[in-house]
């Protein structure tokens, strides 16, 4: 797998939920053109199916015509919502094993990195799609950490985030293994499935957004019971966003009794292994993209996590 090279292609696909308004679309345009990009739209970009985008031949035909076109340098998500996971049976991944080039999304794209790296190994990358970078709310700290990954140019720590630096160790110690995973809510949906989520002798990454403490406690229990969490080497919880008490809608007093961070320690401090919480990883104002399915040095007694593999060949 090769960096983004100066004046690189950027392909794009809508994998999951369709654009709500063009200009989505042609803000990302205009912000990779702005750096010297080019950006090339799969055919389907602009389709819509109620809450996809179009049906799921089509969105996995533009995927897979992105990986096996030679001018493009980077697969780009259009963005996230929902409905990637429909793609799958669709996409061919022989032709993207033998074409590997860096494929960049998150939250509900979190189906298709799994999907990947269990049919072809190849890494991939937990960051903005088209929309998100195009987004006048996007904070610099997002996009230029999108830049410096896909250029192979990133801190081999992952860095924090800049308006609150506040990392917390659930668990102390060390390990280095591999990262996988993503949102969590999409982790569960393949289970049970051809491409189910794989995390044994791995670092297990989640975040999730609007999944408030008993949504949470519910999604690790079942990865307990199917035996995933028994798996893992260490955790790294990223942000959840609008996941505690007075994020969401009201509650009775019963449904109130456990924050958050209690069902966390409940279901991962019995591990025994290294849990970090914290990082800019998932839906708030800061994304810090990071490579998935390669090693990372997790150390929770200094809170940080840092990557010991290349993304890319030198």
């Amino acid at each position: 797998m090769k960096p983004l090279p100066p004046g690189g292609t950027i392909g794009v696909a809508a994998a999951a939920s369709p654009y709500d308004a063009r200009s989505e679309v042609l803000r990302g345009v205009e912000w990779w053109e702005s750096r010297g990009y080019r950006v090339k739209l799969g055919p389907n970009v602009y389709a819509r199916d109620d809450y996809v985008a179009g049906d799921p031949q089509a969105r996995a035909s533009d995927l897979n015509a992105l990986f096996a076109d030679p001018e493009v340098d980077v697969v780009q998500a259009l963005q996230g919502g929902y409905g990637s996971a429909q793609t799958i049976p669709y996409l061919d991944f022989d032709a993207i094993g033998a074409n590997p080039k860096p494929f960049v999304g998150f939250s509900d794209i979190t189906a298709l990195h799994v999907a990947i790296h269990r049919r072809t190994a190849m890494p991939t990358i937990y960051g903005n799609g088209l929309v998100g970078l195009g987004d006048p709310e996007t904070s610099d700290f997002t996009r230029n950490r999108v830049l410096e990954v896909l250029r192979g140019e990133a801190a081999n720590e992952v860095p924090r985030s800049p308006d609150d630096p506040y990392v917390r160790a659930i668990t102390g110690g060390t390990v280095t293994a591999p990262l996988l995973g993503g949102c969590l809510w999409l982790l569960l949906q393949t289970m049970g499935t051809p491409w189910e989520l794989d995390v044994d002798g791995a670092i297990l990454f989640f975040e999730d957004y609007k999944a408030p403490p008993y949504y949470v406690d519910g999604m690790l229990t079942q990865l307990g019971h199917a035996g995933k969490l028994e798996q893992v080497v260490g955790v790294v919880v990223g942000e959840m966003k609008d996941c505690d008490w007075g994020d969401q809608r009201e509650a009775s007093d019963w449904a109130r009794s456990r924050s958050l961070e209690d069902v966390l320690e409940q279901h991962l401090e019995p591990l025994g292994v290294p849990v970090l919480y914290g990082l800019p990883l998932g839906h708030g104002k800061h994304l810090a993209s990071i490579p998935l399915g390669v090693r990372y040095t997790l150390d929770a007694d200094r809170r940080t996590l840092t990557l010991e593999e290349a993304l890319f060949d030198a």
